[in-house]
């Protein structure tokens, strides 16, 4: 019997070992938080891309809710979440990337060790590492970002539709066919990274963003002296990501809104109202046909989609990390 039982106990140190490890830590923390914050909040991630594509005379003006309840209406609870099994897919290693290249940079670069009680990161580092995570995130995942995004406006009513598009809404192509539809008809794998530069300098900054402003947040939370989680510290976590993603995505939104619309500009951005031959054009000619607040169009929404969001995340991968690293 001791044959059999102790090499079990092994295999079961050997997991427990490997699952210790920083960045296989930071990898499935990271991953688990993207996936439950993105699901939470997928109503209002749906609404905010129809927001952001639509032009200035289409369906979607009165407002979020409104907005919420008319897709509701046309598409049942199904088209509040459409898109979001690809979105999860997309976002675990989005999300565990961001988080492990972190970790790295704390470890490897900076040589920090911030899960201890010594030096924390400044600043500078911080902005940093989250710019370099912000990058690898979205090179790693964007693809999938593209035909999320696709998925999530081509049953949509934003505009007057021609009998082709009609006939696609009836029976709307999957993940697979936008996925090699993209790859064949729109130049290969430029095709599956259309609008990864608008992409970036809203990603890039974000992440930078909502890294630092959280880890700044962080060292004045008060320090819990037995060195357990307690309700308060969720309560405290919980408002530090709500406060650093609201700021990061406030400051950045117009280029997030730019990912969006060059997303969907192969699937006919003239229907939709608007055509842009590069990221200057665009912002000029935003500028000129929708006004400031074009730029800022759908900010609600996101914010709504953005602030629990990433207050749920950064909950669930603090809390996440330390069961990890206390099993």
């Amino acid at each position: 019997m001791s044959e059999v039982i102790l090499p079990a106990i092994e295999e079961e140190n050997q997991l427990k070992n490997f699952l210790k490890q920083d960045t296989n830590v930071a990898f499935l923390a990271g991953g688990i938080a993207g996936a439950i914050s993105r699901t939470v909040v997928s109503p209002f991630e749906r609404v905010k891309i129809l927001l952001q594509v639509q032009s200035s005379t289409t369906a979607y003006n009165k407002g979020l809710f409104d907005a919420i309840g008319q897709v509701y209406k046309e598409e049942n609870i199904k088209g509040l979440f459409r898109g979001n099994g690809l979105n999860c897919i997309r976002v675990f290693p989005y999300s565990a990337v961001q988080f492990v290249v972190f970790e790295g940079c704390k470890k490897h670069i900076f040589h920090v060790d911030t899960k201890g009680k010594g030096e924390q990161l400044n600043n500078w580092q911080r902005l940093f590492s989250g710019a370099l995570c912000g990058g690898c995130s979205v090179v790693a995942t964007y693809p999938l970002d593209l035909v999320r995004t696709r998925l999530s406006v081509q049953t949509a009513n934003l505009s007057k539709l021609s009998k082709s598009r009609a006939s696609d809404i009836a029976k709307p192509p999957g993940v697979w066919k936008l996925l090699s539809k993209a790859y064949a008809e729109e130049g290969g794998i430029m095709g599956l990274y259309r609008g990864v530069w608008p992409t970036s300098l809203g990603i890039v900054p974000y992440v930078a963003l909502n890294f630092a402003v959280y880890e700044q947040l962080k060292e004045f939370m008060p320090s819990d002296e037995n060195g357990n989680s307690s309700m308060r510290d969720s309560l405290y976590k919980l408002s530090m990501g709500a406060i650093s993603g609201g700021v990061a995505q406030t400051i950045t939104y117009p280029f997030d809104l730019l990912r969006r619309r060059f997303q969907v500009l192969a699937m006919g951005g003239n229907e939709l109202g608007f055509h842009y031959n590069s990221v200057w054009d665009a912002l000029v000619t935003i500028g000129k046909t929708e006004g400031f607040k074009g730029y800022y169009k759908g900010l609600t929404a996101n914010l709504f989609k953005v602030v629990p969001s990433t207050a749920v995340s950064w909950l669930v991968y603090e809390l996440t990390w330390d069961y990890m690293k206390r099993w």
